[in-house]
C-alpha cells in the first residue's frame, strides 16, 4: 500500500511525524511525503523537521504565502499531477490549513481515499478560515481521525457515516510525550541564554505568550491594547514572547514596542518551545495545540479567543477561554501565577499511542470501502 501525507505548516509537522513513524513500524508499504511549502518561514520548517525526526520531504511544491484563494489554487494545480504520477490508495491530511482542505479536494475529485488526522473539531465561528477548511475536508474525507468524542458528536450532527470515523486520540500529544524528555534536556541552556538578555527565568514565575490570529494581531487597536495588557501581567512576572513572523510585521508596521518586563523573542524551535511551556506559570495564547499542550502537562491556558475548537481543554483540560477581555485576562494570569490556576486532566486517549491506532485501522483496509474509485479515473477524465 502507498501512502502519501500531505503538510504544508508547522501543525502538520507535529502532527504527521508519529504516524509517519507508526505505519513505517507497522510495515504499511510506501510512505510519501509531500511538502506544499504553504509555511513561509523556511528555516523554521526545516529545524522543526529536524527536531521531530521527520524525513526530508520527497517533493517540496514551494507554493509559498499568498491570499486564502490564491494559495489553495496553487496547491492543488501543484498536487494534482503528483497524486496521478504516485497514485497512491490513501492520502492522510492533516488539521485545518489550506493545505488539508487543498488536497481532500484535489483527492475528491481524482477518487483517491483521503484521511483527515485530527478530525472533527468545531469552533462554530465562520469568519475563521481554519472552520471553513475543516468543515469541507471532513465532508470530503473516507476516513476521519478524530481526537476527542466532541469530534465524533460533531461529525454525527453533520451526517457523517459512523462507520467512517474513528476515535483514535491526538497525535500532537504522541509528538510532546516522544519528545518531552529531549526538551527537558534542553532546558538548562535555554534558561541560561535567555537569562543572559533579560530576567532570570524561576519555574512556575513567569508568562509564556503566543499570538499570531488575525483578530488579535492585524489590526493596530487590538494588538497594542493586548501588549499593554502584557505589560501590566509583567509587574507581576516576566513576560515572554516568542513573535511569530505574522505578528512581528505589524509590530514593525506600526512601530509597536514591547513594554518593559514584556521580553520578545525570535521564533522558537519546538523542543524549546516545549521547554518553556513546561515551566511556565501561565500560558496566553490564540493557537489551538498549544491549548492542548498545555492540558496535557497541566500548566494554566489562557487563551484570547471567544471560542474554541478544541472544548476538551476547557471542559477537562486546563484551557480557559478569555476572549478579548483584558481585564478577564490580567486577572487570571494573577490567580495562575498565585499558583490557583485552573489544572485540570488528560483527555481519554492522549496517550501517545494514537498514531498507532491509526496505522492499525490503515493496515487492515477499514478505509477501502468508502473510496469513490481508482486513481486510475481521473486519468481517464483528463485523456
Amino acid at each position: 500500500m502507498r501512502v502519501l501525507h500531505v503538510v504544508g505548516a508547522r501543525p502538520n509537522f507535529m502532527k504527521a511525524a508519529p504516524v509517519l513513524a507508526a505505519l513505517e513500524d507497522a510495515g504499511v508499504g510506501e510512505q510519501v511525503l509531500v511538502h506544499t511549502g504553504q509555511h513561509y518561514d523556511a528555516n523554521m520548517s526545516r529545524v522543526f523537521f529536524e527536531q521531530l525526526g521527520l524525513p526530508r520531504p520527497d517533493l517540496d511544491l514551494g507554493v509559498g504565502s499568498a491570499g486564502h484563494a490564491a494559495q489553495t489554487g496553487r496547491i492543488m494545480t501543484r498536487l494534482e499531477p503528483v497524486v496521478l504520477e504516485r497514485a497512491p490508495e490513501v492520502v492522510l491530511v492533516y488539521g485545518d490549513v489550506n493545505s488539508t482542505l487543498a488536497a481532500a479536494l484535489v483527492c475528491a475529485k481524482l477518487g483517491v481515499a483521503v484521511g483527515h488526522v485530527e478530525a472533527g473539531l468545531r469552533s462554530f465561528d465562520r469568519s475563521m478560515p481554519e472552520e471553513i477548511n475543516r468543515l469541507v475536508t471532513d465532508q470530503l474525507a473516507d476516513l476521519l481521525f478524530t481526537p476527542s468524542e466532541d469530534g465524533d458528536r460533531n461529525l454525527a450532527r453533520e451526517g457523517v457515516d459512523p462507520a467512517r470515523v474513528h476515535r483514535v486520540g491526538n497525535v500532537m500529544i504522541d509528538t510532546l510525550v516522544r519528545l518531552l524528555p529531549r526538551a527537558r534536556q534542553r532546558w538548562p541552556a535555554l534558561r541560561q541564554e535567555l537569562s543572559q538578555a533579560g530576567p532570570a527565568l524561576e519555574e512556575g514565575r513567569f508568562v509564556l505568550v503566543t499570538l499570531h490570529r488575525p483578530a488579535n494581531v492585524d489590526r493596530r487597536e487590538s494588538l497594542g491594547a493586548i501588549l499593554a495588557a502584557l505589560g501590566r501581567i509583567a509587574r507581576q512576572a516576566p513576560v515572554v514572547f516568542p513573535v511569530h513572523p505574522r505578528t512581528r510585521a505589524r509590530l514593525g508596521e506600526w512601530g509597536l514596542s514591547a513594554p518593559e518586563g514584556v521580553h520578545l523573542l525570535e521564533p522558537l524551535g519546538y523542543l524549546e518551545f516545549l521547554a518553556l511551556q513546561e515551566r511556565a506559570g501561565v500560558v496566553i495564547t490564540d493557537s489551538g495545540g498549544v491549548q492542548e499542550e498545555t492540558t496535557y502537562l497541566g500548566v494554566p491556558c489562557l487563551t484570547l479567543r471567544p471560542n474554541t475548537e478544541r472544548p476538551v481543554t476547557v471542559s477537562v483540560g486546563t484551557n480557559t477561554i478569555v476572549g478579548h477581555d483584558l481585564e478577564l485576562l490580567q486577572g487570571e494570569a494573577a490567580r495562575a501565577l498565585a499558583g490557583r490556576g485552573k489544572r485540570g486532566r488528560v483527555p481519554p486517549l492522549w496517550d501517545g499511542r494514537a498514531a498507532r491506532r491509526i496505522a492499525r485501522i490503515l493496515s487492515q483496509g477499514r478505509w477501502r470501502p468508502y473510496a469513490a474509485a481508482a486513481v486510475t479515473s481521473g486519468r481517464s477524465e483528463r485523456s
